[in-house]
């Protein structure tokens, strides 16, 4: 199982054009080809941060310019793993030709089961969409941001349950397809099918998904090349291994910054506390 970030497809200070999302693609893709060729058989799971952000300010000015309605998180959910998947297919099939190489590339829209009842949403913090000088009153949860650059939406960022159709993905990876799923850490549904507004985070979903499908090994792409310890402090250090019991000390000693590296760590420790092998977050291996 394979987690790319969403800054992996789009990156900073990039304006999110079709052809600078294709070129990063393309890189990030090459990247899989020595898998690949190896003989693993790979699902790819994705963020949608900056492409879902960028999809809530098309329809604020929509709305805005034309009266177009807004549509609700899911259903933006919905519209970036299919917009995501379509490069990474894209991408997949260019850099698989350039290596002589035939494999199928499918993807699947896939629904991600949480909770009514999970605490994220008596408290949303998860930042979503445009900032605002003054918080709207349209019945969303609204906060001001720390930088001064106004009020913005906050959604909130359940625990992922179940991934709905995964035994189709395990299915047509087994059989020696690569599929995409997960994407944006999956569409967020109630266990009756309804959407909800929430984000769910996309390396502790992919990290559900890898559990579920018995994944040996779980990779989780980044854009620094190892996991560090003082980050940006005196005595910075990076890990080319940490341990589980490590990463928990870790975590708990507050070295990895959330929003960041930590939950990419708590997908780590999920993923090996389950029936994992291996884990790398970039090239650091996390190891039993």
């Amino acid at each position: 199982m394979i987690a790319f970030g969403g800054n992996a497809l789009l990156r900073a200070g990039q304006k999110g054009t079709y052809k600078e999302q294709m070129a990063n693609v393309e890189s990030a893709c090459s990247g899989l080809v020595p898998l690949i060729k190896d003989g693993y058989h790979i699902v790819i799971g994705h963020g949608n941060g900056p492409q879902v952000g960028n999809e809530l300010l098309r329809q604020e000015a929509g709305n805005k310019v034309y009266g177009l309605p807004v549509m609700p998180m899911d259903y933006c959910g919905a519209e970036t793993q299919g917009g995501i998947a379509y490069l990474l297919e894209t991408g997949l099939h260019r850099a698989l030709e350039s290596a002589g190489m035939d494999r199928p590339v499918v993807s699947v829209v896939t629904r991600v089961v949480v909770s009514a009842e999970d605490p994220a949403f008596r408290n949303p913090t998860k930042p979503v969409g445009p900032y605002y000088p003054q918080a709207p009153q349209d019945g969303a949860t609204y906060r001001e941001d720390p930088g001064g650059r106004g009020w913005r939406k906050v959604v909130a960022s359940p625990k992922p349950l179940e991934v709905s159709n995964i035994g189709i993905v395990e299915k047509l990876a087994r059989e020696g397809n690569i599929v995409i799923t997960v994407g944006g850490g999956g569409i967020p549904v109630l266990a009756d099918g309804t959407g909800v507004e929430a984000v769910i985070d996309k390396d502790l979903a992919s990290a559900l998904a890898a559990v579920k499908m018995k994944a040996s090994e779980f990779h989780i792409f980044t854009d620094v090349p190892y996991v560090c310890i003082n980050f940006h402090k005196p005595g910075e250090k990076a890990l080319e291994t940490m341990t589980v019991a490590e990463a928990r000390q870790y975590l708990e000693e507050g070295q990895f910054t959330e929003g960041s590296m930590a939950p990419k760590v708590r997908a780590a420790l999920f993923f090996m506390e389950n029936g994992g092998d291996a884990c790398n977050i970039s090239k650091t291996r996390i190891i039993p």
